[in-house]
């Protein structure tokens, strides 16, 4: 009975977190819209049916029926409008601004929720090899103690985190690494590495162990923006990875995924401690809001990369482009964005049954 209910309490953390990633990424659009003296409409958090709403000022608050999204509605946003204060009749540089700041806010959230999981940490792991393991292929290949990473395969090393995922991609018949030595920059290319078994398939061995770092003000700092920094570039390898078919579909989570994920991070955390569960739900929270800032700047109609395209367009032309046309392409690219999103739902559901998705 107690373990339902910290589960079912965890289930509430995890979808009161969703709710603050959506509400900030909105809030950005919304203070900014503001301060740009932008008439908006409504701010709603949730989608469909509204359950209830307030007026104040000029302004319609409204919480809808599924907590999937919310959106700021803007006066002028996605039709042409005679209102001075019109989201069209803007300079171009504050529209920029207004429909940046969500994924902004995303990006700042995601740094604010990894320095409460890192503030909690005793010490920290470097990038430093502080000695070897007994038959060390890292040794062996000409590596030394005191050796700092700078790039593993060509991507760059900032922190353990840039490490691990690296290491994790990386083929073990062959990896290229490039370290600092005393100052010079140091390669090795063609590294073979020893392999363990795991699930069946053998993978990377790490047979080197790195330095450790006290904490401090100073590496608080630096480690919260690294780990903030490494979740980005996993956000664009991995992106890049679904485009050139290194990842598969069956590699992508929706919201029923990312929800089984978090269930499975947290109850993994509970065999240790109800704070280790809470962690790990703030850690998979770091990854949504990040990647959900970085998605959303992808220059895709119906997103808000894609209308940072047109105003950039329209900033360089010195004239916007027909709304009609825009709208347009925007309507396409919704349409595209969720037939895409219930793809992945369908994905998520056969996983849950078969455990391989719609290609099992």
């Amino acid at each position: 009975m107690f373990t339902i209910l910290i589960n079912i309490l965890l289930g509430i953390i995890a979808v009161l977190l969703f709710g603050l990633i959506i509400f900030l990424h909105e809030l950005g659009h919304f203070v900014t819209a503001k301060l740009s003296g932008i008439r908006v409409n409504e701010f709603a958090l949730g989608m469909g049916p509204t359950i209830f709403h307030f007026e104040r000022g000029e302004t319609k608050y409204a919480l809808r029926l599924f907590p999937i999204g919310g959106f700021c509605a803007m006066e002028g946003e996605d039709e042409e409008s005679d209102d001075e204060r019109a989201f069209g009749n803007k300079p171009v540089w504050k529209r920029i601004l207004v429909v940046a700041a969500g994924a902004i806010m995303n990006l700042v959230l995601g740094l604010l929720l990894m320095a409460v999981i890192v503030v909690q940490e005793p010490t920290y792991v470097s990038t430093t090899i502080s000695q070897f393991t007994e038959n060390s292929a890292l040794e062996a290949a000409g590596l030394e103690t005191g050796d700092r990473f700078i790039s593993i395969d060509g991507y760059s090393i900032n922190g353990d985190r840039d490490l691990n995922f690296a290491l994790a991609l990386a083929n073990p018949e062959s990896v290229d690494i490039v370290v600092d030595r005393n100052g010079e920059r140091v390669t090795f290319e063609g590294v073979k590495f020893n392999t363990v078994e795991q699930d069946g398939q053998q993978v990377l061995s790490m047979d080197f162990y790195v330095e450790p770092i006290q904490r401090s003000f100073g590496s608080v700092i630096r480690k919260t923006f690294a780990d903030t920094w490494s979740m980005v570039k996993m956000v664009w390898v991995s992106l890049v990875g679904l485009v050139t078919g290194r990842f598969g579909l069956n590699e992508v989570a929706g919201p029923v995924g990312v929800a089984q994920a978090i269930t499975q991070a947290a109850a993994v955390g509970l065999e240790t401690s109800f704070l280790a569960a809470l962690n790990n739900i703030l850690l998979m929270m770091v990854v949504i809001t990040v990647n959900l800032g970085i998605f959303n700047l992808l220059p895709l109609p119906a997103l808000d990369g894609g209308r940072l395209v047109f105003l950039i367009i329209e900033g360089i032309r010195r004239k916007p482009i027909n709304p009609k046309y825009e709208g347009w392409v925007h309507a396409a690219g919704f349409v595209l964005l969720i037939g895409i999103m219930v793809l992945v739902a369908f994905n998520d559901i056969a996983r849950l049954f078969n455990g391989q998705g719609l290609g099992g």
